[in-house]
């Protein structure tokens, strides 16, 4: 008897950049762009920066409504950062973007000691966060939250999809104080609208329960932990998520609820390091507050310069896909 195996797709370059959307997934088309052009036509204090790459962030749209308001910095973090911090300190919002990397790697002391330190009304959203590219460590920004909740008074923002962003552009652009955002940019998957979620900043929301697992997450990874959710329905695994796009200051409130609720495995998934994301923010929480979960896992990233590749690819590697998760949970469950 023959069998035929079926051969996946030949990734090709092009994966390396690929939308992070799942295979017939629903999507919106430059949600943080739309969303600022759109609140900037009453707040005309409102003004947008980058460092050479306003078609990557889809901060091109904000440039073509108000190109009187729209500054290129060209490729000099370090100066973005500087002139943003200038401009806030004259009563302008300025919402300055770039990738992650050069955002926090390579400007970090300006954001540091000229925005943070003051105080200053500066709104950063960089794109590519975590591994949502295969370009290599010069391009995985892999470490930038545990960097930005570093800065005080600094408050860091996660979202997971378009809803998400479009929800917290408005919030954030109020908020007085420094912000870093986490941007999806191009055709970001839109699923939050399933389950009647609005964005609050400092808050974390319960988008289902479950008695077997609680599983606490941020960004895409609330996205992918709602589909691994649904694949374990047929398993008779019950999984609460609870979705935090607000990474400091932290609800602490609603995860200490959460998590004391008994006879739980707890994990924090996020699209980021080990070290010093979301999950120790979490399990520093706990230990602090004396509660103590039956079980505490992590499904995050590793601790390591993390491989070039198409993402889908990477993801599997790294633990991150929804079949991943998915078996990594029953694993730790059994």
């Amino acid at each position: 008897m023959n069998t035929v195996t079926e051969k996946k797709p030949r990734l090709t370059t092009s994966a390396m950049i690929a939308s992070i959307a799942s295979e017939g997934q629903r999507v919106k088309a430059a949600p943080f762009g739309k969303a600022l052009t759109e609140y900037a036509a009453n707040h005309p204090e409102i003004v947008g920066m980058t460092a050479d790459l306003a078609k990557y962030t889809d901060l091109h749209l904000f440039g073509q409504a108000y190109p009187e308001r729209f500054f290129q910095m060209g490729m000099a973090e370090q100066l973005l950062m500087g002139a943003a911090g200038g401009m806030a300190k004259v009563g302008l919002v300025p919402f300055a973007t770039t990738y992650a990397v050069f955002g926090t790697r390579r400007a970090y002391d300006f954001i540091h000691q000229v925005i943070a330190e003051e105080n200053l009304n500066v709104k950063i959203c960089c794109a590519l966060p975590g591994l949502t590219t295969g370009y290599g460590p010069s391009h995985q920004a892999t470490e930038d939250l545990a960097m930005m909740r570093a800065i005080p008074g600094l408050t860091v923002v996660d979202p997971c999809d378009a809803l998400d962003i479009e929800q917290a552009v408005p919030q954030i652009a109020a908020h007085n104080g420094p912000v870093y955002m986490r941007l999806l940019r191009g055709n970001v998957p839109l699923v939050l609208d399933e389950y009647d979620y609005r964005f609050e900043l400092g808050k974390a929301k319960l988008l289902r329960d479950g008695s077997d697992v609680l599983i606490i997450s941020s960004g895409f990874m609330t996205m992918r932990t709602l589909e691994v959710a649904k694949q374990l329905d047929a398993d008779k695994v019950n999984v609460a998520v609870l979705h935090c796009p607000t990474i400091k200051p932290l609800d602490e409130a609603t995860i200490l609820r959460e998590v004391g609720k008994p006879g739980r495995l707890v994990v924090v998934a996020e699209n980021h390091s080990t070290v010093g994301g979301l999950g120790e923010a979490v399990a520093a929480l706990l230990l602090r507050e004396g509660v103590v979960p039956t079980r505490f896992r992590q499904l995050a990233l590793p601790d390591a310069f993390l491989d070039a590749g198409a993402l889908p690819t990477l993801h599997e590697r790294y633990g991150i896909s929804a079949e991943r998760m998915a078996a990594s949970l029953k694993a730790w469950l059994n």
